[in-house]
């Protein structure tokens, strides 16, 4: 079996900075561009999905063309994946569509180039300034409160010495008097004491700075989610070293607190969502928290961390759906999980999901479903013995020996006994 490959196909950086260019005399917010765009139709493409991204890749210059220069990052894939390619485009500027008020087709046509489909349109279209400027703000924010979680998840090695340090109450009243140099106001010194938060590895620390921050500016959603996520942190630090759940759930009120407040100061913030999300899951809320995940993604498609979360917490809940023999219910949570229109990309994440999906079809005496399944399974890790031995098992009582034995003999190369037991 071959694995699934990821080859880069281009990987193009646009650096930018923010430009408007508005006459002195002008006062409308908005400009009409006229602009073309291109997209090579990949193997795991429908015509659909095709003509939706030749539009996206024609409205991101016409944004482009406005005069608006932007900080930031695009990044074409093409994933090969059982000799189907597929392409997978990144664009951290997505939220940009935002500024596009109106969109005019002009023309659309179809050509081929080396046997594979090319898309082309011509559009007009309306790009709002002020709404542009708006996502600029919010994306830069988004990037900033990923940068943080990426450092959150890279720390836990180093913040177990202070595990010691969470369960000390502090004595007295601590105050950090950080005087922002440059930076006047309470919004401005908010946002100066968030920086410092985030570039803090003492969760003490950052509680203490991003409480500042939201007291300065109780408008500034950032901070409780920086505050709420280092929460979740020390939670996550405290199970990991086994502690009895009533000393962290505490942390866990704070956190879920910090995420609900911000949600009502912006009700569509994905990272405020993606918050909610794992406060649910560590209260045993799956149902909870995959509508969180979900609103995030619906919000913000290409979300990755919330998608994570999302699969992981379906597989949780068929698996023990599973368990408890309630096969009806734990296939439709799978069929959500493996079914959904997601690249391809996306599916050595969902090997749990395919394996204990095709152990489901085994159970109910569906041999091909589940023979299909495990061999994705396989396709992606190919020294999964669980899956090795289910297949070469389901090989065995359909004659197929030939098949049965290749799976046995990598199943007993890799060390189960099982499996060496079925060869000659």
């Amino acid at each position: 079996m071959n694995r699934a490959t990821l080859l880069p196909l281009t990987r193009i950086a646009l650096s930018l900075s923010i430009l408007f260019l508005v006459a002195s005399s002008a006062t409308a917010t908005e400009t009409s561009v006229v602009v073309e765009g291109q997209y090579v139709m990949a193997d795991g493409d429908t015509l659909a999905i095709a003509e939706d991204k030749v539009l996206h890749r024609a409205q991101r210059k016409a944004v482009e063309e406005a005069g608006i220069y932007l900080e930031s990052t695009f990044h074409d894939y093409e994933s090969v994946y059982n000799g189907k390619s597929t392409q997978v485009s990144s664009l951290e500027i997505r939220t940009l569509a935002a500024a596009i008020t109106r969109t005019d087709v002009l023309e659309s046509r179809r050509s081929f180039e080396h046997d594979r489909p090319v898309f082309t349109i011509r559009i007009r279209a309306v790009v709002n300034l002020d709404h542009l400027q708006e996502a600029v703000r919010r994306w830069r924010s988004e990037e900033q409160l990923a940068a943080h979680f990426r450092q959150l998840q890279k720390e836990n090695a180093q913040l177990k010495a202070q595990l010691r340090e969470t369960h000390t109450p502090p004595s007295g009243v601590r105050t950090l008097a950080i005087e922002p140099p440059g930076r006047t106001g309470p919004q401005g010194q908010a946002r100066h004491l968030l920086e410092t938060a985030l570039h803090s590895h003492n969760l003490r620390q950052k509680i203490d700075l991003t409480s500042q921050a939201a007291t300065l500016d109780p408008q500034f959603v950032d901070p409780l989610i920086v505050r709420g996520q280092t929460y979740l942190k020390m939670v996550s630090l405290a199970y990991s070293n086994k502690s009895r759940p009533s000393e962290y759930s505490e942390y866990i009120d704070c956190a879920r607190m910090d995420f609900d407040r911000a949600l009502l100061l912006d009700a569509i913030n994905p990272w405020a969502l993606l918050g909610q999300g794992d406060v649910s899951t560590w209260l045993n809320q799956p149902e909870v928290a995959e509508s969180a995940y979900t609103q995030a993604l619906e919000i913000d498609p290409f979300f990755d961390i919330a998608r994570q979360r999302l699969i992981r917490v379906m597989t949780t809940r068929a698996r023990k759906l599973i368990s408890t023999k309630q096969w009806g219910p734990a296939m439709t949570t799978l069929n959500r999980i493996l079914n959904s229109s997601v690249s391809e990309s996306w599916t050595p994440s969902q090997k749990e999901a395919y394996l204990l999906r095709g152990e489901l079809h085994q159970k109910l005496n569906q041999s091909t479903q589940a023979i299909d399944d495990l061999s994705v399974v396989i396709d992606i890790d190919s020294t999964n013995v669980q899956a090795l031995l289910m297949r070469g098992k389901l090989y065995q009582e359909q004659l197929q020996g030939r098949l049965a034995k290749e799976d046995f003999e990598q199943a007993c190369i890799l060390g189960a006994p099982a499996a060496c037991e079925q060869l000659p």
